[in-house]
């Protein structure tokens, strides 16, 4: 995975923005809440929201760590070595946009397009 494939990924999405944040780490948010975070410089790694019931399982996997900062939120930080290929890292970031728009007003949801 890189920051090409990530962006490709995350603004197919709906609602998505993206922006830099910390000067150093570009941030894919729906309805200004974060869902996805991934630093500007080598190697690539990636944070996300995961479900609360596979958080456990997925930190014991290699390359796959409790995010710094976010692990009381059930966020897993993926880095080299990890052994996701692209259609399960597709899928999880699809997941973790689902996990946080879903806790977004209804009204909110409504304007972004994701009822």
């Amino acid at each position: 995975m890189d920051i090409d494939t990530l962006q490709s990924i995350c603004t197919k999405l709906p609602g998505v923005t993206e922006d830099i944040k910390w000067g150093h780490d570009l941030v894919f948010s729906v309805g200004s809440k974060m869902f996805a975070v991934t630093g500007l410089e080598p190697p690539f790694t990636c944070s996300f929201k995961v479900p609360d019931e596979d958080y456990e399982e997925m930190i014991t996997q290699p390359g796959i760590s409790p995010a710094p900062y976010m692990a009381r939120n059930k966020w897993v930080l993926v880095s080299p070595g990890n052994k996701l290929n692209k259609k399960d890292f597709e899928r999880l970031i699809q997941q973790s946009h689902k996990l946080v728009s879903g806790k977004l007003p209804k009204k909110l949801r409504a304007e972004l397009g994701l009822m």
